[in-house]
């Protein structure tokens, strides 16, 4: 027997203009159905739950009424984007979601003309929505575009600077504002749908142009004291008077899961002559499951999980500690020695561990929501007055603060500790999650000193070394995942500045690692012994600076050199590429090669995957160093021609 729903109405519906063939009133029955579809797969697949629950209701009403792909809808991040897959055609592989060869987690325009922006990263929906907007007023097209975005988001910075510049765009310009969990005002039923429907007709609208027009045959201080008094009156009545003078018409706010009302405030705002409008809705998110509903995050990221109970698949279990809960462990022994130390996250305190560091130090975690350029800035702020600051930012996020970083942090020499979880390639999040870049942004800094742990223990040392080094900034990069099962250190080391390590020692091949490909190229090491090449593993520790001295000693005593990093192309290999070139290191025939992520985006999968397809792994050093050599695969040298 099948485990998936009985959904009679969504199986007539593949594409949104079998959804406008409904009646109003299938409405709510093919709303209850599409959560249950969506609830159905992610039970299978794991991915974002609460999200998607959320905007159901949302989803069905903006199809309903606008005439998708015509009128572009752009989901904010993209993770709350299940539903509006299911009804855009894509159904059939929804089960296949952040799995290899499968949907991606995120919008993505190469996967359907329905998602006409990519997202992952949080609060660029605005931007992206007035970019379409205007494009369309330019080539006169009524076409409208559709920004949601929910609450969290309105914390970054980015979100007002675009609607700041919105009001050119007029009425082919919609936010819609999910706002599910600080309601900027209380639900109170449907006195607050009949509110919002009224403030949206034109039984409002067309009197209130004509009270306009009145106005501004008045003298101005009239004109001017008459236009603040209905703007802040609907203000007090809707909360929207922060929005009205960015430009925005504001309506709301409205139950979202009421998909009738939604409907009918939305065909008001889709026909209304004025604009840019920004639609404010409430709702709760993981909506409709009760596991997600009662749970501290609403089940906003999830593994394969029972429908019946809601208990996730947790694996085995029992395994080493994931290195995020390392870096937490470290950071808090820390901030018990030295009240000094602070930390800052950029709305991922969970993520980056900082929740346990908050439970214990309340007045010393500080999370500034999506926020990274400011959180940076702040960092700055509070090393130039004698704190220990440690931004706890995954390493794909920091890239949204690199100006700050740069000129805040580097050019000013400021001790800001900078922890980049999700270093590498992080699995079903793909290319815009993975932090594939933070070697070649900051190893071109002057002042900064960069690190990657190769293990728990090394992180460890890594931590302790940041917190006491007070010189200028300094980073250290980590990946998800567990670490190898090593004892955590009951005192950890403080660490010499740009000094790597000897791992074993051998004379022919010498692989320089640096992060957490250590484990491989250990076992690649004992691959090439096995074929008669003595083999020497470093873990270089450091990115910037480099241990010259170590990578002098070693290009000069071995046949073949090989960097081995999980990261971009302009990272660890290439500075020793210039050290080597700079120092005429390769001038005697040295064969030196460079490992690292491939020139593109890698798509969604199992890291394992991932590592061989970027050919970061065990069997592909003994490759890379066999060509070198040239040396076939059966241990025979190739004669040149």
């Amino acid at each position: 027997m099948s485990d998936r729903p009985e959904t009679p109405l969504l199986d007539t519906v593949t594409l949104p203009a079998d959804l406008r063939a409904l009646d109003k009133e299938q409405l709510p029955q093919f709303a209850d159905e599409l959560r249950a579809e969506m609830i159905s797969a992610v039970s299978q697949s794991g991915g974002h739950l609460g999200s998607g629950l959320g905007v159901v209701e949302l989803t069905v009403a903006v199809h309903y009424v606008f005439d998708t792909p015509s009128d572009k809808l752009i989901w904010d991040v993209g993770h709350q984007a299940y539903p509006h897959k299911i009804i855009t055609g894509r159904r059939d592989r929804i089960r296949t979601l952040r799995q290899g060869g499968g949907l991606s987690g995120f919008t993505r325009r190469a996967e359907s003309e329905y998602d006409p922006f990519g997202a992952a990263h949080s609060s660029t929906s605005i931007s992206a929505a007035l970019g379409f907007a205007m494009a369309n007023k330019l080539a006169g097209d009524p076409g409208r575009a559709i920004a949601v975005i929910g609450d969290g988001a309105m914390s970054a910075g980015m979100a007002y600077e675009a609607m700041n510049n919105a009001e050119a765009a007029g009425n082919r310009l919609i936010v819609i504002l999910n706002d599910n969990d600080m309601s900027i005002a209380p639900p109170v039923g449907s006195l607050r749908n009949s509110l919002a429907r009224l403030v949206s007709s034109n039984k409002y609208l067309a009197p209130r142009a004509v009270a306009q027009k009145i106005a501004r045959m008045m003298p101005d201080a009239l004109h001017d004291w008459a236009r603040k008094a209905e703007e802040y009156t609907r203000g007090w009545m809707t909360g929207g008077t922060l929005f009205e003078e960015l430009g925005f018409y504001y309506v709301g706010p409205v139950d979202g899961h009421d998909v009738r009302a939604l409907v009918e405030v939305l065909e008001n705002v889709r026909d209304a002559a004025i604009g840019p409008m920004l639609v404010h809705i409430v709702t709760q998110k993981g909506k409709g499951y009760g596991p997600a509903e009662i749970s501290a995050d609403k089940y906003h990221g999830v593994v394969k999980f029972d429908v019946v109970s809601g208990k996730q698949d947790k694996g085995p279990g029992g395994g080493p500690p994931a290195y995020t809960a390392v870096f937490a462990k470290a950071l808090g022994d820390e901030m018990e020695r030295d009240d000094k130390v602070v930390a800052i996250t950029a709305a991922m305190p969970s993520g980056t561990g900082l929740d346990k560091i908050g439970a214990r130090f309340p007045d010393r975690m500080f999370d500034v929501g999506i926020a990274e350029q400011h959180g940076v800035t702040f960092a700055a702020g509070l090393a130039a007055n004698g704190y220990k600051p440690f931004c706890a930012i995954y390493s794909t996020f920091l890239q949204r603060a690199y100006d700050q970083v740069v000129h805040d942090v580097a050019i000013q020499n400021l001790p800001v500790r900078f922890a980049m979880d999700r270093a590498g390639l992080v699995g079903a999040d793909g290319a815009t999650h993975a932090g594939s870049f933070d070697l070649a942004y900051l190893c071109t800094l002057p002042n900064f000193t960069v690190m990657a742990a190769a293990d728990e223990v090394e992180l460890c040392h890594m931590v302790h070394t940041m917190a006491v080094h007070d010189s200028g900034p300094i980073a250290v990069r980590y990946p998800r995942g567990e670490g190898r099962g090593l004892a955590l250190p009951d005192v950890p080391q403080r660490l010499e500045i740009g000094k790597g390590r000897i791992v074993r020692e051998g004379k022919k091949v010498a692989i320089l690692s640096l992060g957490t490909r250590l484990e491989e190229a250990e076992k690649a090491a004992d691959l090439l012994e096995a074929k008669g090449l003595s083999t020497t593993v470093a873990d270089m520790r450091f990115a910037k600076p480099l241990d010259v001295a170590l990578i002098r000693t070693l290009l000069a005593t071995h046949d073949v050199a090989v960097t081995v990093e999980e990261a971009s192309i302009g990272g660890f290999g290439a500075h020793v590429l210039t050290l080597a070139s700079d120092e005429g290191l390769i001038d005697g025939g040295l064969k030196l090669r460079t490992m690292r992520l491939p020139d593109r985006f890698l798509e969604h999968d199992k890291p394992d995957r991932q590592y061989d397809e970027a050919g970061l792994n065990a069997l592909q050093i003994v490759e890379t160093v066999l060509k070198a050599l040239r040396i076939n695969s059966a241990g025979i040298e190739e004669v040149r021609a």
